[in-house]
């Protein structure tokens, strides 16, 4: 006689063999068959209790961008489930695999206007790559490992509905999960394609290596390979750390997230090897004239950014290695050496403003503490808006190290629920969130979640009490500044009160006292740091060079406002070495 199990049992079971260890969301009436589920296997699988449903699912996107390993999360019908949508957008945007339960009434109650009933299926239908309504307790645990197959396969969101009433209904003990067949896809690319793109490479005199995160685990290879043709770095947002920012050819980022020597070189370089991206901002930032190589595994991509001379399908890594053992090496240019030139300007003009004592504070010495106190492996979840500017410009990161934020979504409040994953997914690593005021509010209600599990999370919040990074926008439609202004909170109080241990910043001897306390914490931290209201240095308009077309008068009001006044144009570096 064949031996029965719970259906919701055999679909947790199913999680299990994925390799899911935890999952976030609240409890709710039609969910509870799942909730029972969930209490059988909790010496397997952990559930994580958040206080908003919004914060499971942005945690779950995260947990997925930084392990690579599927993320989990859920709703109770209705309000539960309507409440996942910015974290499952983040993932879809992002490109991850992230698994959506949704609570539903019985079955027996569907279609009759019941208490919290939904239409679910088509409200997720443009978030998901797979999206289901489970019609029977049998299908139940099948339905959830071929979400979890099509999630991986589409590096999307999978949406299972599941009636309340099917997880307690008993069923045959015989299914079993399709994750043991699971195999990455192999891309190895066309060696004609990679001679092609060396034909391009050896004729350039003005070479750039622009990497995204498709060169996860080959950083060294994209070092090397910018070391043998003389090429400066460029790398997205999502990349950051990927390329150790001591490396001296490393030029940062491009756009408005952006270091200066980032938008000089994507706008001078004549040839571009773009790999593992899909930068959405090259139409306004890359030279449209360079040669254009793109290496990607999702054949989609090409020619999507800029007209593409040579398309190579291909693992990033593999495909790197193969230009480097076919290609020819190329010696120091003067366009390379005027890129190195550029950056070390820009990092001794950063660091100049490191050790400021002028208040309210300025971001520079709220970075040297985070860079100070962080480990050789820290992670660091960051929000969205002034203070994903600043970090990709401040944090000295390395390739050991893990960086993370909402890019093609872009949501505030992404910063402390991506910090749960970091340490729920890496409990022994350091994790440091960074979020601006605005962003933190969205989601400060789930300081309790890492005060509930005793995480060692610091939090760092740059509060200014405004959307600075809209405030920006509205100077640069000359708006008038409208909505952007917030009420100030004494964020390190709260968190206090909630159980963390928290500190108002205002001094720089507060900041260094504040960080002193969070080198080795035993539970959360938050540190709330009163900084300025000012803009970051617009790296995408500079006025710093009269010969760019600026007036003098242009020029100086700008050095007087973001003191910017020993930044070099890139222009008289190209002169200087005859680029």
């Amino acid at each position: 006689m064949t031996d029965t199990i719970k259906s919701g049992v055999a679909m947790v079971k199913v999680l299990e063999d994925w390799g899911v260890d935890h999952l976030y969301g609240i409890p709710g009436g039609s969910f509870n068959s799942t909730m029972d589920a969930l209490f059988e296997e909790q010496a397997k699988i952990k559930y994580i209790q958040v206080r908003h449903e919004e914060t499971g699912a942005i945690a779950a996107a995260a947990d997925a961008k930084l392990t690579g390993k599927i993320g989990v999360t859920f709703g109770s019908a209705g309000p539960g489930a309507t409440h996942l949508f910015n974290g499952l957008y983040d993932a879809k945007m992002d490109h991850v695999p992230v698994l959506a339960l949704i609570g539903q009434v019985a079955a027996s109650a569907m279609n009759t206007d019941f208490f919290q009933e939904l239409n679910e299926n088509p409200m997720f239908a443009d978030v998901s790559v797979y999206n289901r309504t489970v019609m029977t307790p049998e299908q139940l645990p099948h339905v959830v490992d071929q979400a979890i197959r099509q999630a991986y396969a589409k590096n999307g969101v999978a949406v299972v509905t599941i009636p309340v009433s099917m997880g307690w209904e008993d069923i045959p003990d015989t299914y079993v999960s399709t994750a043991h067949n699971y195999r990455k896809p192999n891309y190895e690319p066309d060696v004609k394609d990679v001679d092609e793109a060396i034909k391009l490479l050896d004729a350039a005199k003005r070479p750039v290596l622009y990497v995204g995160q498709g060169i996860r685990g080959g950083s060294d290879v994209a070092q090397k390979l910018a070391e043998f043709y003389s090429m400066p770095i460029v790398s997205s947002v999502l990349a950051k750390g990927l390329i150790p920012d001591s490396n001296p050819a490393y030029m940062g980022t491009a756009a408005r997230v952006a270091s200066k020597p980032g938008n000089d070189i994507m706008a001078n370089a004549d040839t571009i090897l773009f790999v593992g991206s899909d930068f959405p901002f090259a139409a306004y930032f890359f030279n449209q004239a360079a040669k254009f190589i793109q290496v990607d595994i999702d054949s989609s991509k090409f020619g999507k950014r800029h007209t593409t001379d040579v398309s190579i399908h291909g693992d990033a890594k593999r495909t790197m290695e193969l230009i480097l053992e076919r290609g020819h090496q190329k010696a120091e240019t003067g366009f390379y050496k005027a890129a190195l030139a550029d950056a070390k300007n820009w990092h001794e003009w950063l660091a100049g403003f490191a050790d400021s004592d002028r208040t309210p504070l300025r971001v520079e010495p709220v970075y040297k503490e985070i860079n100070r106190i962080a480990d050789e492996d820290t992670i660091f979840p960051t929000d969205v808006g002034n203070v994903t500017i600043d970090s990709v410009r401040f944090l000295d990161m390395n390739p050991k190290q893990k960086f993370t934020t909402s890019g093609w979504f872009a949501t505030m409040g992404y910063g402390l629920p991506a910090g749960l994953a970091a340490q729920l997914s890496y409990p022994k690593r350091k994790v440091i969130t960074i979020s601006g005021d605005g962003g933190w509010a969205m989601a400060s209600q789930d300081i309790v979640t890492e005060v509930k599990y005793k995480l060692p999370v610091v939090n760092v919040i740059l509060s200014n009490d405004s959307f600075g990074f809209i405030k920006a926008e509205q100077d640069d439609t000359h708006q008038s500044h409208y909505g952007v202004d917030i009420e100030g909170a004494d964020w390190g109080a709260a968190a206090t009160a909630l159980g963390a241990k928290g500190f108002t910043v205002r001094t720089l001897a507060e900041l260094k006292a504040a960080f002193k306390a969070a080198e080795n914490p035993d539970g959360p931290v938050v540190i709330d740091v009163k900084i300025a209201d000012e803009r970051p240095i617009p790296v995408e308009g500079l006025v710093i060079d009269t010969e760019a077309g600026h007036s003098q008068a242009d020029v100086d009001a700008f050095n007087k406002t973001y003191e910017s006044s020993d930044l070099v144009p890139f222009r008289k570096y190209l002169e200087e070495f005859n680029a």
